[in-house]
């Protein structure tokens, strides 16, 4: 269990009235993404800047220049106070100049200069909320857009291969990249942050002060509370339905993710685990038919296989993802002694709902919006009045059968309006380290599509393999990554598939099907693949963890993402169909490798493995992907003979049933 002490420093406590102004822009911020979400939707060269603006004074506000856990001091106020207004200039320069700037062929002196100060600030911004590493990522993609001989830091084109150099772009051109267009910090990532991210955050916020929170934690104890790991199988379960409607993982990540990522907290799964649990989850919400977040329509169109077919063979795969992330779940649960309450320590479920019924509608509500085809930008703004609402009228509930009188009345709305401004605030400050992550993030997008790093990354690695598939397909997926962080999944995939599907088709001879689905699954992976993981940094914003670390929780809770497509290329059976016990064959090698992996992973399945067993099953693993039957054979009963061992150890391991047993 994570307990408090393990909680660093204390910050050093901040002045009243900084607290007072934190409160009243945290306040300020979400009631202008309230607005721009369910009244008036807003430009993207509005919210975007505008939001950016919002987030860096708080992180400026929240997070003082020397650390936390240090007074800021008058040097400090200086820093701070510079770079506060900076962050206003920055948010509010786009949306005043507007005008100007679209009709502008060239950038005036001005707009250079005021998007290098926007580059400062965001790198300081994430140093801060996130962490060193963040920052020196963004400054590293911004040096590599400089490294070229007509950049400005020409030698820097020597350290590089011969075909990664590019012509280098001056201060101007990586300015007005970053900061006059969409394809940098007001790109993609930080629109994904400003829209249903921080309204879903919002949502969660609004869940916590209401004590809606507690009563779903209450039910997920009731129900699930005798397993271990219990909300965590929850959160596996719900992304797979939600998922695919949403047609955006991040956007699962935010609906299902505001319910179970707390629930798996307070079971004891540490933040960054419960995020990561969550996020790589909500991934494969992407591959899950019927809709497979869009997918499927556009699979169908470019093979020319029927809609219906592509979600018949999508199904096992999906189902071979889910169960992954389920079993490293258990494994999980059982490596840190999560144990199943006894009936006695749950709350019953009959009195929970009969407490906190009120607060079901909101989720029906959300889940109605979304099959109905809403944004999930709209559908947040929806969810949360609908919990306003919800709470209200139990406020008036109780306060009719209490006996109503004048007195009553007014602390039931000061209660009312405060809980309303704290919801506000929380909801902003949660969103800081997510949003000033995903700015980076942006600087990152804008080099690569300045550069044409993904472009170069494509073309040069199915070149390099040299005829080796294996080879290939790990190229392809590092193509994948690079472009999952300026392109939306289906863009990615799109791009991807135009780029290496002749290749893969025509020269190693793939079927186009799998050669699509492939693809498509790999496109997946800059949602949970650090530096650029956005469905990480959304659980992070809503476990409050540090969006590295829960990226990093992410990547290898769907690893299944990785080794599924080497099935469906090796084993196309299990795709194309073929003779019936062929295709059981290798269905049935396919859950097999994944439990062994997944077991090798984590060093446990039924009790704890010794090095050397998690060694020997890595061989094992390889041959069931090797396209040989007697290779997969001998794989197989390598498995199986490691994994009964496993099982004999765990039954060894257990203590004779006694009195000190039973009383324990």
């Amino acid at each position: 269990m994570v307990t408090d002490t393990e909680v660093p420093t204390e910050p050093a406590p901040q002045p009243a009235f900084v607290l007072r102004v934190i409160a009243v822009i945290g306040i300020a911020l979400s009631l202008f993404q309230l607005y721009a979400a369910g009244v008036q939707p807003l430009g993207l060269f509005f919210q975007r800047p505008i939001h950016l603006g919002f987030i860096l004074v708080l992180c400026f506000l929240i997070y003082p220049a020397f650390g936390r856990d240090r007074p800021r001091g008058v040097l400090g106020w200086i820093i701070d106070g510079t770079l506060i207004c900076a962050g206003i200039v920055a948010g509010a320069w786009v949306p005043v100049n507007i005008d100007t700037i679209a009709n502008q062929i060239f950038p005036r002196t001005i707009d250079v200069w005021i998007g290098v100060m926007t580059i400062v600030v965001v790198l300081e911004g994430a140093r801060r909320a996130v962490g060193l590493g963040m920052t020196i990522i963004g400054a590293g993609f911004i040096a590599y857009a400089f490294a070229g001989r007509r950049g400005e830091l020409p030698f820097l084109a020597d350290w590089l291969p011969g075909i990664l150099n590019h012509r280098g772009y001056s201060l101007e051109r990586l300015s007005s990249q970053m900061t006059l267009g969409a394809e940098g910090i007001f790109g993609i990532p930080l629109g994904v942050a400003a829209t249903f991210v921080f309204i879903f955050v919002l949502f969660g916020a609004f869940l916590e002060v209401t004590g809606a929170g507690k009563f779903f934690i209450d039910l997920a104890y009731a129900a699930t509370g005798r397993q271990r790991g219990g909300p965590a199988k929850a959160a596996v379960i719900a992304s797979a339905g939600m998922g695919s409607i949403s047609g955006s993982a991040i956007a699962n990540v935010v609906t299902t993710g505001a319910f179970t990522i707390p629930l798996m907290k307070k079971l004891g799964y540490r933040p960054a685990q419960a995020g990561g649990i969550e996020a790589a989850a909500s991934t494969g919400g992407q591959i899950m038919p019927p809709l497979m977040g869009a997918g499927a329509f556009l699979m169908s169109e470019f093979t020319r296989v029927s809609y219906v077919d592509i979600v018949l063979v999508s199904i096992f795969p999906a189902v071979l993802y889910f169960g992954t992330v389920y079993l490293l779940v258990h494994i999980a649960a059982v490596k840190q002694g999560m144990k199943g309450l006894s009936v006695a320590d749950l709350p019953r479920t009959r009195e929970v709902l009969a407490e906190g019924w009120h607060f079901l509608l909101p989720l029906v509500a959300l889940i109605a919006l979304l099959v109905a085809g809403y944004s999930p930008m709209r559908v947040g703004f929806y969810a949360i009045l609908s919990i306003i609402a919800a709470a209200s009228a139990r406020a008036l509930w109780t306060f009719a059968a209490s006996g109503p009188t004048t007195a009553g009345f007014i602390a039931m709305c000061r209660k009312g309006l405060s809980l309303t401004l704290e919801a506000l605030e929380l909801g902003a400050r949660n969103a800081v380290a997510v949003s000033m992550a995903c700015a980076v993030a942006g600087i990152v997008v804008g080099v690569v599509g300045l550069t044409g790093l993904g472009l170069k990354f494509s073309a040069m690695m199915i070149a390099f393999s040299g005829g080796n598939i294996v080879l290939a397909l790990i190229l392809v997926l590092l193509a994948s990554l690079i472009l999952g962080m300026g392109l939306p999944v289906t863009a990615a995939y799109i791009v991807l598939i135009i780029l290496v599907g002749p290749a893969l088709t025509e020269q190693f001879g793939m079927p186009i099907l799998i050669a699509h689905l492939v693809v498509f699954w790999y496109s997946q992976d800059s949602n949970v693949t650090p530096p650029v993981a956005l469905a990480g940094f959304a659980g992070a914003a809503i476990a409050g963890s540090k969006p590295m670390e829960t990226s990093v929780q992410a990547w290898k809770y769907a690893k299944g993402l990785y080794l599924i497509p080497l099935f469906m290329v090796f084993n196309p059976e299990i795709i194309m169909g073929g003779e019936v016990p062929v295709v059981i064959w290798s269905g049935a090698i396919a859950v097999l490798g994944l439990a062994a992996f997944a077991a090798a992973l984590e060093g446990y399945l039924w009790a704890p493995m010794p090095m050397w067993m998690r060694v020997a099953l890595v061989p094992g693993v390889v041959a069931l992907f090797w396209p040989n039957f007697t290779v997969e054979v001998v794989g197989a009963v390598l498995i199986v003979i490691l994994l009964a061992l496993n099982w004999w150890q765990a039954r060894g391991a257990q203590p004779p049933a006694g009195p000190e047993t039973s009383a324990a």
